[in-house]
């Protein structure tokens, strides 16, 4: 283990609350879902209750281990997982539960960990969205069994891809350290591409070429000719890719570490351009974020509902506005054949409909106060799309 390594953890293990020990590193955050459902003997059958307003990477690495997805609505005001839903889902099959931190907000763990302890089954937090945040003035990441974290490009601070686990449990944290020294480093032609794409995105990423490159970036990953947060394999069909299992590379720790180093200014930032935001959605007479009393919110993403989507990505980009499309379905960003990953459609009807009409406004480090005026002038001009009830019959 050499000293970036090692002082990586570190830095991720104190900034939880933890220690070295119970952190371990992975290619992306999945890679190491996957590997915490097989430390928590996930395997044929067995079924993990999931949010129905996810990526479609959480449901892939159940099924990659034989289980069965099974899908909670969520509430309208949080985006979280409906505690209600959670419990008419627990079957004597169920495994695992998966509490995922939705666009930086922790979802009600201690009702959720009461269902879970009960029934005698393991709470995971899926803080992906969720670093930073804090649940009952603790760290996510800390409260339920075990965490696993995103650093991908859009997450709360980002090495272009990578993933992290943390562990409460010494013993599962053991298990995960020996399983990530078991897999193979990246291949050099996903290092290189990794590489390249930093310095490209810290060097070309401007507003005015958002779109476009977006959509470059998103084809390129989608054929395999970048190193991108989904291949078009994990979007195909529910098959483990051949090149899934990968541990961490050095780009990723040295590009987290200085990215991690700088979380304080990150976040405050997004809180900055949160509170704009919400004060041009409150004269819009848009309702007001939820942020319950037990969690703090760290604004990943702020998002917005409204009547046409497309509508409003197409003036967007005209405008533009960099605008985020998290998440386009409940299992984002399938469209179509959702009996592939077990989703029964129609059965979860606040996550398809917040699905169906939510947007998402930036808040990271590019995001400067001007451009967040921008944009809530573009809010208003097109303050009609806005939805400003929660109830699904707007």
């Amino acid at each position: 283990m050499n000293y970036i390594d090692e002082k990586y953890r570190s830095t991720l293990a104190e900034a939880l609350g933890l220690t070295s020990a119970q952190i371990s590193l992975f290619w992306k955050g999945r890679v190491g879902f996957y590997g915490l459902l097989k430390a928590l003997g996930v395997g044929p059958g067995d079924e993990v209750i999931i949010p129905a307003f996810t990526c479609v990477v959480v449901p892939n690495a159940i099924l990659y281990l034989g289980a069965v997805p099974i899908y909670a609505d969520v509430e309208s005001e949080t985006y979280n997982m409906a505690v209600d839903s959670v419990k008419r889902h627990i079957s004597s099959k169920t495994k695992v539960i998966v509490a995922q931190n939705t666009f930086g907000l922790s979802a009600d763990l201690e009702k959720l960990a009461t269902l879970a302890n009960g029934a005698g089954i393991r709470l995971v937090e899926d803080c992906t969205h969720g670093f930073g945040g804090f649940y009952q003035e603790r760290p996510n990441g800390t409260i339920a069994d075990a965490a696993f974290f995103s650093t991908q490009w859009n997450k709360p601070f980002s090495s272009g891809l990578g993933g992290i686990v943390a562990c409460r449990d010494q013993a599962l944290a053991l298990s995960m350290r020996d399983w990530e020294k078991q897999l193979p480093a990246p291949a050099f032609l996903k290092r290189l591409s990794l590489g390249v794409q930093i310095l490209a995105r810290k060097y070309l990423l401007t507003p005015g070429l958002y779109w476009t490159l977006l959509k470059i970036y998103r084809y390129l990953s989608q054929k395999g000719w970048v190193t991108g947060s989904s291949s078009g394999a994990e979007l195909d069909s529910a098959q483990m890719p051949a090149d899934y299992l990968t541990g961490m590379g050095a780009v990723q720790k040295r590009t987290g570490l200085k990215a991690l180093e700088n979380w304080p200014e990150n976040y405050a930032h997004r809180l900055k351009i949160a509170a704009i935001y919400s004060d041009c959605l409150k004269k819009l007479g848009y309702p007001a974020i939820s942020v319950p009393e037990y969690a703090s919110h760290t604004f990943i993403k702020y998002p917005v509902l409204v009547r046409d989507r497309d509508y409003i990505f197409r003036k967007a980009e005209e405008a533009k506005i960099p605008l985020g499309d998290w998440m386009l379905s409940p299992i984002h960003p399938i469209q179509s054949n959702f009996e592939e990953w077990c989703y029964p459609y129609g059965e979860n009807p606040t996550a398809e409909f917040l699905s169906a009409h939510v947007i998402n406004l930036q808040t990271d480090l590019g995001i400067s106060v001007s451009l967040a005026r921008k944009c809530c002038d573009f809010l208003t001009r097109e303050q009609e799309q806005l939805i400003r009830t929660n109830a699904m019959d707007y």
